[in-house]
């Protein structure tokens, strides 16, 4: 005798929103990384998630709020000061440049990082984004612990640089900078980020970045 389908019992946890969000999140790192904020789209994101865009509309309302959802720091700053002032002072310079790139190289970062970079001239948020990364984010926080004058002057210039160089590295691939090793970078800016942060930024001297002041005649 057949009778009314009994319900199906489940076993086991059925995905649920955090995993909806998850993948909606990386499909939009990817989505902006690629395109820019202009390029992409909800429906590309969506597909790329294997949801409907009503889902995504659902979890993250407009397209900007998914931005600034998806465009998380994929590090603590304060952590990564600590770590970063923990080695000789006169290498600072040295070990923030390898830190940036290698932030860059990591293929689970560098598609938030673009997306960032490629939007910021086109959408406002994403300008507002690199603005607060340059003079509010780890430049700043590292600038600040170092306790030299002109925090925040010095986290602009160092930011500017290692930013510039993403641009050039990782955006336009201009070679041969985009092909040059990490270690080859590192040797070459490292001397200068070091006298951004450091060093004394009224003559250009003092690129190892001890504060010494100047007693007499040369």
């Amino acid at each position: 005798m057949t009778g009314a389908a009994r319900p199906r019992s489940h076993t086991g946890r059925r995905p649920g929103a955090n995993d909806t969000r998850a993948r909606v999140l990386q499909a939009a790192r990817t989505s902006f990384g690629e395109r820019g904020f202009d390029g992409a789209t909800i429906r590309e994101i969506a597909l790329r998630a294997g949801v409907d865009p009503a889902l995504v509309h659902h979890y993250f309302g407009s397209k900007q709020q998914l931005f600034v959802a998806a465009m998380e720091l994929p590090f603590d700053v304060t952590l990564t000061v600590l770590h970063l002032l923990d080695g000789p002072p006169d290498e600072l310079g040295a070990r923030f440049t390898r830190f940036f790139l290698e932030l860059w190289e990591a293929p689970a970062n560098r598609s938030l990082l673009l997306a960032v970079v490629r939007s910021a001239s086109t959408d406002p948020v994403a300008a507002a984004m690199l603005r607060r990364l340059l003079a509010e984010g780890p430049f700043l926080a590292l600038a600040r612990a170092i306790d030299r004058p002109d925090a925040i002057l010095r986290a602009t210039l160092a930011g500017s640089q290692l930013i510039g160089l993403a641009m050039a590295r990782y955006v336009v691939a201009v070679e041969p900078l985009a092909s040059a090793s990490t270690d080859l970078l590192v040797r070459a800016l490292g001397p200068t980020i070091q006298r951004y942060l450091v060093g004394d930024l009224a003559d250009g001297k003092n690129a190892t970045g001890a504060a010494e002041a100047s007693t007499g005649p040369p």
